[in-house]
């Protein structure tokens, strides 16, 4: 039977949003992977900031008020007096304000304290490094090791370095140039004249979204690229940009149809945390439903990776098809580490 072009778009990424989706259940340890790895980032700055809340406060009257809510004269004064990791320390942290403040934060690129900024990088870098590993596993949707996952992420660990060099100087497009122009010469020049706050109010989503299209698209060029990188072995970087830049013009439809929906996924997850995040009195119960919040991000994060890489394996010879063959020992890099010299 033969079909239209819009039908079989449609069976196309809803099938491989759903095979991804499965593939992710079938991957639990890279869920709980990468839910350590989040917390093993945030730790050291937890335990500087955690300093320097004790020193502050020390045995006087404010630490009992804090422990017991929320004091916002001392929380002022606090900002007032720190450095480092303690600027951070602000009111938005808590609960979906926090949510906000990040979305904010990347919409209106606001520059962040450089403790912060340093910890960011090396997230991005510890996600550079594991995403190899990540795409290789989901692509195969089979066990393969942690030899053989940590073996995948170091060979692409340098070829995604190149790329994001490529990645970094359009992004720094974006958000430095482009955006200004944006928000510093054409929004001010349509809002000039306006008298009403709701039409300038539209203008300004009008800007947003005038950013964010062009963002999005580069994304999605840069996940394919990637995905093209592992799952066909590329070693050149432009050539995996040119691969995503052709695959995605093969088919427009399928790829923003899988993005959107994932998109969708990513702020009913913010919506139900909406709805559960505590605010005021840090508590146990705070704490997991924090971790929660995490645990499903970590999971919609693993969820855009698996259906893109669902979507491309969908339009090969055959589904699961990887070109590099899964490290085993002796044919591992490790064994050439201790053989004869």
């Amino acid at each position: 039977m033969n079909l239209g072009a819009g039908s079989l778009a449609l069976g196309t990424w809803l099938g491989a949003w759903t095979d991804g989706l499965n593939r992710v259940k079938r991957a639990p340890w890279l869920v709980i992977g990468l839910w350590l790895s989040t917390i093993a980032l945030a730790l050291p700055l937890a335990i500087a900031l955690q300093g320097q809340l004790g020193a502050h406060l020390g045995a006087s009257m404010a630490a009992q008020s804090a422990a017991d809510g929320v004091n916002y004269d001392w929380w002022n004064e606090f900002l007032a007096q720190t450095s480092g990791v303690g600027v951070s320390f602000v009111p938005a942290i808590l609960g979906f304000a926090a949510v906000v403040k990040n979305l904010s934060t990347i919409a209106d690129a606001t520059m962040m304290p450089s403790v912060i900024a340093t910890a960011v990088v090396i997230n991005m870098i510890v996600s550079l490094f594991l995403l190899g590993g990540v795409i290789d596993r989901l692509a195969r949707d089979h066990q393969v090791g942690s030899g053989a996952f940590f073996s995948t992420c170091g060979v692409f660990f340098f070829r995604f370095l190149r790329l994001a060099v490529i990645a970094t100087g359009v992004y720094w497009v974006l958000f430095g140039p482009y955006h200004r122009w944006l928000f510093e010469d054409v929004y001010p020049e349509l809002t000039r004249n306006t008298t009403v706050e709701r039409t300038a109010f539209f203008i300004h989503l009008a800007m947003y979204a005038a950013f964010a299209i062009p963002l999005f698209a580069f994304n999605i060029l840069f996940d394919y690229a990637k995905i093209r990188a592992v799952v066909e072995d590329r070693r050149s970087m432009i050539g995996a940009i040119v691969a995503s830049w052709r695959f995605i013009g093969r088919n427009p439809m399928a790829v923003w149809a899988v993005y959107k929906i994932n998109a969708l996924l990513f702020l009913i997850v913010i919506g139900i945390y909406f709805f559960m995040a505590p605010s005021g009195r840090a508590n146990l119960l705070a704490f997991a439903i924090g971790q929660l919040y995490i645990v499903m991000r970590v999971i919609v994060r693993l969820q855009f990776t698996a259906s893109q890489t669902a979507l491309f394996q969908s339009k090969l010879a055959h589904a699961g098809y990887v070109a590099r063959p899964v490290p085993a020992w002796p044919d591992s890099p490790a064994a050439e580490a201790i053989g004869p010299r």
